[in-house]
């Protein structure tokens, strides 16, 4: 490509044109030159080559005019998607669909519409947004992001402009309407604060000061009982998106180049999925990957010499800070004995069929008052005490930065540089690898900077639990003396700089399956990291256990190739049940009479089931039999049976891969939850030998597609979280899991070896030819073999190339 490129650049041809890149094809010209039969005679333009399984090369000669090209590809393949996420950022969605409808969960934690509004009505009313553009960089957002951003709406709004609608889900709607640049910035904005005022949206919107009769009615949070839910808000165990990457370097592969395997486990619908393309300006950036939708960056990917993916990290991205209220006034807040008012902020939210409703939110110099964050985490606001929410991005608008740094990186040294330089990234690890055989695992987040110290120095009574046990901080707000400092090298106060982020570089293997950055390399283990971050020497997760056993050996054995990678995603092993599956068919085969006690004192013959569990291959193959017994059983049994008696042998931190292990087969939750998996299969009229694959599927259309993978405390690397449906069959759904799959690598010529699967495909659109493509490829274990290289795309023979313009 790079040949490619400077060849174009000396011809002075700014822009390729439809034309001449095409192969010698009447019917690809032809159909070409009839999508550009009205030019503009100006405007924005970019030219899209689309190749097998709809993914496109968006080419273009500047940044603005490459944002262009995205919007519209984007809108082609997710105008509904992309629109009700407009509409909710306005903060309109009560108007449209009425105040107690529920989001999809994509840009924040709201359970209604009504709560999404009046907070993303408050983000729009006090200008948030375009404060935050106007800070000039690197605390701001770069010039070219912005003209990306300003470009990705012009094509947006020029594909409504020249199509038609077919999705349903939108067609006819009166909230599908064209976008500014500031939508697509309040887009960003909403995905940056997803961890920490995207979670507390409910208690934010909902605060209000206890009245006179009141003040005695709110009591404080019970300590244990609040640090348990913390530990259980901010565990990946639950979470709705996590990840598995892993880096090898050049020590343990074929040719002493590096290799990188990313699997995303993100939400299968929704705002929050991936998109495909390639972004190239000649001789300025050529980048190939995938974007969450609305994102004019490529977010995860690839280019010519170094890859990288993401992984949800566990460092906490918001603390809390305790008010002390003055006695006369529950809206005003003591600081060093000082009175300080909250700020009000009146939000009024349009509401379909009915009058607007009004709120209040209350805003102090710490960020907003909640009352909780999640419903089982209550933080009430009393007479006495208020709690204040901090999230440092709130203002942090440097992501597409740090994306951009990344396209054009040349290393894993360059995608240091890069976080380093812009700092964006609210809530993921970094892993990458590169051509020259270099390794890579960064946790560079954004947090607030709580050090151990300033958390021992200043927690409440209520943070001297909850910081150890969730590295969720609760400071003293009433004392100057414990505000969060600000490091050196911070391009923002208030958070750590880049010399603090935990960093591994040049290990035979990095990866990271979302618990903290201790086990990376199990060789290696980093340490020395603030609790915020995560923790050090403490149990891992099945996933993490089984993926460091996985790329371990894999980095032993060495000689590894783009194949391999490929092998370990779709192994489809099964950790908790090499664990335990063995000792659950020993214990079922021992219990008298062949039966079992459910949990509704009823008897349940479990003969079948032991057998099944016995002759179970220990993977989530769709012929694997037995799976999803154990799946049924295993959910069951881990939610009835705390840790600590789990498991006979404990965990230990000088063996924390192999232990905790045996399985308690004595404990009492033990023969009730087989009973309960048993019964419940039965009464779904599913064998207890059934293969996985005919109760866990998906339905394209007419297609009902096998879908392999398991859940998260399963431990298998290829995860998916599908949705139960006895009436229907089992799981007839994925609600998020395995999304944007990539293994790359690279040989002697100029191009990357990559495979790439985007599992549930490009469009949400059923009438699209690539709503279920490669969702049909990813339940055979199929790849799409990227094309990076021109001659690459060029030779696709799918080949579509379509020249984008504004019309004017």
């Amino acid at each position: 490509m790079r040949t490619r490129t400077r060849r174009l650049t000396a011809l002075g041809i700014s822009l390729l044109t439809a034309a001449a890149l095409l192969p010698s094809s009447g019917a690809i010209a032809g159909a070409a030159e009839a999508r550009d039969a009205r030019p503009s005679g100006g405007g924005l333009s970019a030219t899209v080559r689309y190749t097998q399984y709809g993914i496109p090369h968006i080419l273009a000669k500047d940044y603005e005019n490459l944002g262009f090209g995205t919007g519209w590809a984007q809108a082609a393949d997710q105008v509904c998607t992309l629109a009700e996420g407009y509409m909710t950022l306005r903060g309109e969605r009560s108007r449209h669909f009425g105040p107690e409808g529920k989001p999809d969960g994509s840009l924040s934690s709201a359970t209604t519409n009504l709560s999404s509004d009046l907070y993303f009505g408050g983000v729009r009313d006090t200008r948030t947004v375009e404060k935050l553009l106007k800070q000039p960089a690197p605390a701001g957002p770069s010039a070219t992001t912005k003209k990306l951003m300003h470009g990705f709406a012009a094509g947006y709004n020029a594909w409504l402009k020249q199509n038609r609608v077919t999705d349903p889900a939108c067609e006819g709607a009166e909230w599908l309407r064209p976008i500014t640049s500031l939508d697509v910035a309040r887009q960003g904005f909403a995905v940056q604060v997803l961890g920490g005022q995207g979670r507390g949206i409910d208690g934010i919107t909902a605060a209000k000061p206890p009245g006179a009769m009141a003040q005695d009615r709110a009591p404080d949070p019970d300590p244990e009982r609040t640090a348990k839910a913390a530990r259980k808000l901010f565990s990946a165990d639950d979470a709705v998106m996590g990840s598995n990457a892993v880096a090898f370097s050049g020590k343990t592969t074929a040719n002493g180049k590096g290799l990188l395997l990313g699997n995303p486990h993100y939400p299968w619908q929704g705002g929050r999925r991936f998109w495909q393309s390639q972004q190239t300006i000649p001789g300025e950036l050529n980048v190939s990957g995938s974007s969450l939708l609305g994102t004019s960056v490529v977010n995860i990917g690839f280019n010519g010499d170094v890859a990288w993916s993401h992984t949800v990290a566990t460092g906490v991205t918001l603390n809390l800070h305790q008010l002390t209220l003055d006695p006369a006034d529950p809206t005003t807040y003591l600081v060093d004995g000082k009175r300080e008012k909250m700020t009000k902020r009146t939000v009024e939210v349009p509401v379909k069929d009915g009058a607007p409703v009004t709120r209040t939110q209350w805003w102090t110099r710490y960020g907003p008052v909640t009352t909780g964050l999640g419903a089982q985490l209550p933080l009430p606001w009393s007479a006495k005490t208020a709690y204040a929410l901090n999230d440092p991005n709130a203002t942090n608008m440097r992501g597409s930065d740090t994306d951009l740094g990344f396209g054009k990186a040349r290393s894993t040294d360059g995608i240091l540089k890069a976080l380093r330089d812009t700092q964006g990234l609210p809530w993921v690890n970094t892993v990458a690898a590169d051509r020259k055989g270099h390794s890579l695992l960064s946790q560079s987040q954004v947090l607030p900077r709580i050090t151990d110290d300033l958390a021992g120095r200043c927690s409440t009574d209520l943070g001297k639990v909850t910081y150890p046990a969730s590295g969720v901080a609760v400071l003293d707000g009433s004392r100057g003396d414990c505000a969060i400092g600000s490091d050196k090298d911070a391009v923002q106060p208030g958070v750590f700089g880049p010399s603090k982020m935990p960093t591994l570089k040049d290990a035979p293997y990095a990866e990271n399956s979302n618990d903290s950055a201790w086990l990376t390399n199990a060789d290696q283990p980093i340490t020395g990291y603030e609790r915020i971050f995560g923790t050090v020497g403490t149990q891992r997760s099945m996933r993490t256990r089984g993926a460091v056993e996985d790329v371990a050996a894999m980095a032993k054995e060495g000689g590894l190739t783009v194949e391999d990678l490929q092998k370990q995603q779709f192994a489809n092993r099964a950790p908790a049940g090499d664990l335990a599956a063995d000792d659950a068919a020993r214990a079922c085969a021992a219990l008298p009479g062949g039966t079992a006690t459910g949990s509704d004192g009823k008897a349940v013959d479990v003969r079948k089931a032991c057998d099944a569990l016995k002759a179970w291959d220990h993977g989530m193959n769709t012929g694997s039999k037995g799976a999803l017994l154990f799946d049924r059983f295993w959910r069951k049994l881990v939610a009835a049976v705390p840790s600590a008696q789990l498991w006979k042998v404990p965990f230990s931190a000088a063996d924390p891969v192999r232990t905790p292990n045996t399985l308690n087969t004595d404990a009492p939750g033990f023969a009730t939850a087989l009973a309960d998996a048993v019964a419940e299969l039965s009464g779904a009229g599913i064998a207890p030998d059934a293969p996985l694959g005919e109760n866990q599927f998906v339905v394209r259309g007419s297609e009902r597609l096998p879908i392999h993978g398991g859940t998260e405390s399963i431990g298998v690397w290829n995860k998916v979280e599908p949705v139960w449906d006895a009436k229907g069959g089992g799981y007839t759904e994925v609600a998020h899991g395995s999304s944007h799959i990539q293994a790359v690598g690279w040989d002697k010529g100029r191009c990357p070896k990559a495979r790439t699967l985007l599992t549930y495909s490009q469009s949400s659109n059923p009438n699209s030819p690539h709503y279920s493509d490669q969702t049909r490829l990813y339940a055979d274990e199929r790849w799409v073999t990227s094309r990076f290289c021109e001659k690459d795309i060029m030779s696709d023979p799918k080949l579509k190339v379509v020249k984008v313009r504004e019309h004017r």
